[in-house]
């Protein structure tokens, strides 16, 4: 597999044409995209041209978010924030807010972030990152498969890993129960996380700071490719039920 990060891509804002701009940028780097294609998107210029910014200043703390930002130590603000882009709040400290979100996904601060952001404000997720793969996928030329990436921490690990919150065209995991090991044993419990492995693997390549590279095209992943979208991330997700940490 090989990975390369599109250099031409503009600063995105609210209604900008995510798909026109990455064809654009795949041109411009000698780059045709194909049906085999993986192309990995940083969520922010998702949420970005989704109009997902919001202006700390425009939101008004409820009950619900003053009691959070006093046992955490936010901004009221953040906090009205958090609350609402959550499904619940899991774990709340001075360290850390944990929530589930509303998307399912188990996230720090429900992944509000003010990273390469303007002063002031801070940036959603989109509403529905599948159906945002599934859009830029349907624009792109030559359809290749896409990939929505946030990095996300890990429960007992230090560190991010790029993630894939929303995708389409791709396999999201690789059931391999049934089959056999090299000694014959069936396997068990071997679920692989392919689009999570893929986002991480293309997000080492377009950095987490100031790089200005938030897309990549991975190549070499034709076997885990699918003509349909999928059912996306949402695929990923384990049943709230099967949670033995809830």
């Amino acid at each position: 597999m090989s990975v390369s990060v599109l250099r031409a891509m503009p600063q995105f804002a609210a209604g900008d044409d995510v798909a026109g701009a990455i064809a654009a940028a795949a041109q411009a780097d000698g780059l045709a995209l194909g049906s085999g294609d993986v192309v990995v998107i940083a969520q922010k210029i998702v949420s970005k041209a989704e109009g997902r910014t919001v202006d700390l200043a425009d939101v008004t703390a409820d009950p619900p978010a003053l009691e959070l930002a006093a046992l955490t130590g936010r901004d009221p603000a953040l906090a009205r924030l958090i609350v609402d882009e959550a499904q619940s709040v899991m774990r709340a400290t001075q360290q850390a807010i944990i929530t589930r979100h509303r998307t399912g996904h188990v996230t720090a601060n429900s992944g509000i972030d003010a990273s390469n952001v303007e002063g002031g404000k801070v940036l959603l997720w989109p509403r529905d990152p599948d159906a945002s793969a599934r859009a830029i996928r349907a624009a792109l030329p030559g359809r290749p498969a896409v990939i929505i990436a946030d990095s996300l921490g890990r429960a007992w690990r230090q560190g991010t890993l790029g993630t894939a919150i929303g995708c389409a065209g791709i396999i999201a995991t690789d059931d391999r129960r049934g089959q056999q090991d090299l000694f014959g044993r069936t396997l068990q419990a071997t679920v692989v996380a392919i689009a999570d492995a893929i986002a991480a693997f293309a997000v080492l390549a377009m950095g987490e700071g100031a790089e200005g590279t938030p897309v990549a095209i991975v190549r070499g992943a034709e076997r885990w490719r699918t003509a349909e979208d999928g059912p996306g991330a949402a695929a990923i997700m384990r049943p709230v039920e099967g949670d033995l940490f809830p």
